[in-house]
């Protein structure tokens, strides 16, 4: 029972502090370490130096040898992109395009395409901003939706639903079910578009009702905001190449040439498959090409090249490291006897591996306040009992890998969530004013979409 006691402390302080702004690299292991010494006192043989060294660290490293190249080539990616302008390049044509009275359909479009082309959410945030800020203010629409409008348009359907997204919550179940970025397309679009449609309703019903109150944009000492200057931004063709080449080459070299390839040699010198890497290979170059091409177009728009893939590089350790020791803390817990308790109660829910998966990777997603940790977590820990399952059932693991990614872009939004509380000091407003809205975008609204896919996924649409 202690145990069990020790776990729910351990998670609540994760979260509290996490929520306070504390450094998850610094709790990670402490807190790891206190779920693993209430295990010693309720009688279990747990050694707290083995414990970080052997668990902690081991599994940590483990998640930075898997996903580093996609952490640094998207950081690199984004980087090039926001420091050339192209980002915002392309968040001025859209709002030009789409032209007035449909503000917020500007925000969220903008930051769908240029984090559906890789850029990171954080990146696509920084970006949009300013721009999202003067449409809104020259529209009077209250400033407080502005945030929950950039959350859905980075922070839901591009991040996990879209087919071919190189975001890395669609590329992490790619390496436990043998899948490619496309993974199951139908399920994937339908779940876009339940979150798409229904934020955007959500947004527009909100906007309605502020309006009719007589709220506007609001006095938020952001005077000195104006959009972006346009003089020396790329065009529009210019900047939507790059993006354009990551979407395509990953679809030509996961579809067309590497499963053509002869591999046999991984078997024989690496000990592992064609299908176990083919997903990530395929993203790597991609994304190596998308950073050259956004490189060789822009080169004379950027002030210190060097500067800026110096900085991306940075930005890349500090996001990979936040990760990895949240799954590192995860696999800490999940090896204490007394998480066989949670374990058993997220698989034995139901007969149905989707539903089992879905609820175990939105439920850790949430604990740790990371999707790409908490999917990490779940399928580490499970993806052989949903497989095992889903091949007695019929089920493809292409339906795996799709509800897994969606459903770990659910709760991981709590309020407590690195992007949340990033996103709401970029645009300098607060909890209190936001998230109740930004909560139904990124959390209710994808719940009913994964519902809607483990349904149809159980009667074998792909």
């Amino acid at each position: 029972m202690l145990g069990v006691i020790g776990i729910i402390i351990s998670l609540g302080l994760l979260m509290y502090l996490a929520y306070k702004g504390w450094s998850v690299i610094i709790l990670a292991p402490l807190l790891a370490l206190l779920a693993a010494a209430f295990a010693i006192f309720d009688g279990g043989s747990v050694h707290l130096l083995a414990t970080y060294t052997e668990s902690f660290m081991v599994n940590l490293a483990n998640y930075v040898k898997n996903y580093f190249p996609i952490f640094l080539l998207g950081a690199l990616f984004g980087k090039v992109m926001d420091d050339s302008g192209a980002a915002k390049s392309i968040a001025v044509f859209i709002s030009e395009k789409i032209g007035k009275g449909k503000e917020i359909w500007a925000v969220v479009l903008s930051c769908a395409i240029i984090t559906y082309g890789g850029v990171s959410l954080f990146v696509a945030a920084f970006a949009i901003y300013p721009i999202g800020a003067a449409l809104f203010k020259e529209a009077d629409i209250p400033k407080r939706l502005l945030p929950p409008a950039i959350a859905l348009g980075a922070f839901t359907f591009t991040m996990t639903a879209i087919p071919g997204t190189p975001q890395i919550q669609n590329a992490i179940p790619m390496k436990y079910f043998g899948t490619d970025a496309f993974a199951a397309p139908i399920l994937g679009i339908v779940a876009a578009v339940i979150m798409l449609l229904g934020g955007m309703f959500w947004l527009t019903s909100r906007l309605t009702k502020a309006r009719a109150l007589g709220e506007g944009y609001g006095e938020h000492g952001d005077s000195h905001l104006h959009g972006t200057d346009t003089t020396n931004l790329p065009s529009f063709t210019v900047s939507i190449l790059p993006i354009l080449f990551v979407l395509v080459g990953n679809f030509i070299l996961s579809k067309q040439v590497f499963p053509n390839i002869d591999a046999a040699y991984l078997e024989t010198d690496y000990k592992t498959t064609l299908t176990a890497v083919l997903g990530s290979w395929s993203l790597i170059i991609s994304l190596i090409v998308g950073v050259l091409l956004a490189i060789g177009l822009n080169y004379k728009r950027f002030d210190d090249i060097r500067r800026c893939l110096r900085e991306g590089v940075q930005g890349s350790f500090l996001a990979i490291m936040n990760t990895a020791s949240e799954v590192g803390y995860g696999n800490v817990i999940k090896g204490l006897a007394a998480f066989s308790i949670v374990a058993a109660g997220m698989t034995s829910i139901s007969a149905n591996p989707l539903i089992g998966e879905a609820i175990s990777s939105s439920v850790l997603a949430g604990i740790t306040g990371s999707a790409s940790g908490g999917l990490s977590i779940a399928l580490e820990t499970f993806s052989e009992t949903f497989m095992a399952r889903a091949a007695e059932q019929g089920i493809s693991p292409e339906v795996l890998h799709r509800v897994a990614s969606v459903a770990c872009g659910g709760l991981d939004t709590l309020p407590h969530n690195g992007a949340v509380i990033t996103l709401l000091g970029i645009t300098g407003m607060t909890h209190k004013q936001c998230y109740a809205n930004i909560g139904m975008c990124t959390v209710v609204i994808p719940t009913f979409a994964v519902i809607a896919i483990i349904i149809l996924g159980s009667f074998g649409v792909v």
